[in-house]
């Protein structure tokens, strides 16, 4: 049960609007929940009775009214014995989010969002987006039939641009980084009455995020894993997930949390990793680096997310365009999943935290994979095989693609 908005700062209170910063002191706002209601209201056993999308916890998200839901969600988690063996870890898993409905994690935080927008009354709905987020912020709206504005860098992945437009949404290319789109929208949302996911609504749009938490926990037969390692943009998502599995272990669904949560970032923007390796606050960075899902280098959350890693006991690390290049074909070539550039990210930081000993073999490690790699085609052209080119014959076959069988265990 919803009471309201809460700031993370100060704690003063405020109602459930469309608002996203404290009048007090400027931080930002949180949803907070009636949690004695809600423990009378949820169980393991309602839990398994419901839809397998995220909206099998609408008791701990904050809408009432009209669901838009593209089905979101209870992606599966995989065990990742090819993987972890070459990494040397025992219990590998790929919470796989690359399979939601536009093929990122955003289409959860957005069901939630668009369908809290349409609670509001609001007809128009818009986001800053570095391409992800475009994609589910136009599909949502198009199903909710709203109007759209999606505001993006201008040098954004062809891929990303050309799902979003298919929604039909209004696109704006803007000459600039996510930084710069985002204090736009935050203009715009200032100037028009509208929605916008991830600035007036981002308080209720974060709570999608907690699911990543919940599923995780309810697919490892109701257990915490000993560890996530979660891609960090604003550091949002890191927060969320810790708190799905705070939220569970407060009901009662699962024992003590003893997750160390770590967080992976791409070397040309690491602000996050670099304040937890320095014990120097957040610190703004321009962004250098291929991956532009994750390239926000004055992240939102990024103070919080230091504050999780540490109150975890987990650590942080990054991986450079060539690391994060190497991961993808990894995660490809061992479980057959591919990933786009931020998944890259997580693999190979993954690896390198193995290597360094700061996360041990006998952990169970769950790795989230946000995106899919149809999005970032572009970055990997270059790094890949050609296709070996025959005649429509045996022979040459035999002569020039050089056959050769794979060992099977």
């Amino acid at each position: 049960m919803l009471i309201g908005l809460k700031c993370r700062n100060c704690g003063q209170r405020y109602p459930i609007e469309p608002l996203n910063t404290c009048e007090e002191c400027f931080g930002p706002l949180e949803v907070e929940y009636d949690y004695d209601a809600i423990q009378e209201r949820v169980s393991r056993e309602k839990i398994e009775k419901g839809p397998n999308t995220i909206w099998r916890y609408a008791d701990f998200l904050p809408v009432t009214g009209r669901i838009i839901d593209l089905g979101a969600g209870f992606t599966p988690l995989q065990r990742a014995d090819n993987l972890g063996s070459i990494l040397g870890l025992d219990e590998l898993y790929i919470k796989n989010d690359s399979v939601n409905p536009t093929f990122s994690f955003k289409d959860r935080v957005v069901s939630v969002s668009i369908s809290k927008a349409l609670e509001f009354g609001f007809d128009t709905v818009g986001c800053a987006s570095t391409g992800n987020l475009a994609s589910s912020v136009a599909a949502h709206a198009a199903k909710a039939n709203m109007n759209c504005y999606i505001f993006v860098p201008a040098d954004l992945n062809v891929a990303k641009i050309t799902q979003a437009l298919v929604y039909n949404p209004h696109l704006i290319g803007v000459e600039g980084n996510y930084d710069e789109v985002n204090r736009l929208c935050t203009e715009v949302s200032g100037y028009y009455d509208w929605a916008f996911v991830n600035i007036n609504l981002r308080a209720y749009y974060a709570e999608g995020s907690k699911t990543l938490g919940y599923e995780v926990a309810e697919q490892l037969g109701w257990e915490a894993p000993d560890r996530v390692v979660v891609p960090a943009a604003s550091g949002s998502l890191l927060t969320k997930v810790w708190r799905g599995f705070k939220e569970f272990e407060r009901f009662g669904l699962i024992d003590e949390v003893n997750t160390k949560v770590t967080a992976a970032q791409a070397e040309g923007c690491s602000p996050i990793t670099t304040a937890f390796r320095t014990g120097e606050p957040v610190k703004p960075v321009r962004p250098n680096t291929i991956e532009k899902s994750l390239a926000i280098g004055n992240p939102a959350d990024g103070f919080y997310a230091v504050k999780v890693i540490k109150e975890s006991g987990g650590t942080a690390g990054s991986a450079t365009d060539a690391e994060l290049i190497e991961g993808i074909k990894l995660l490809a070539r061992t479980e057959g999943i591919f990933t786009e550039t931020a998944g890259g990210v997580v693999v190979a930081t993954l690896k390198k935290l193995v290597e360094a000993g700061e996360i041990d073999s006998d952990e169970r490690t769950v790795i989230y994979i946000t995106g899919n790699g149809l999005k970032t085609q572009d970055v990997l052209a270059e790094y890949l095989p050609s296709p070996i080119k025959i005649k429509p014959d045996l022979e040459a076959f035999n002569t020039q693609a050089k056959p050769e069988q794979k060992e099977v265990a």
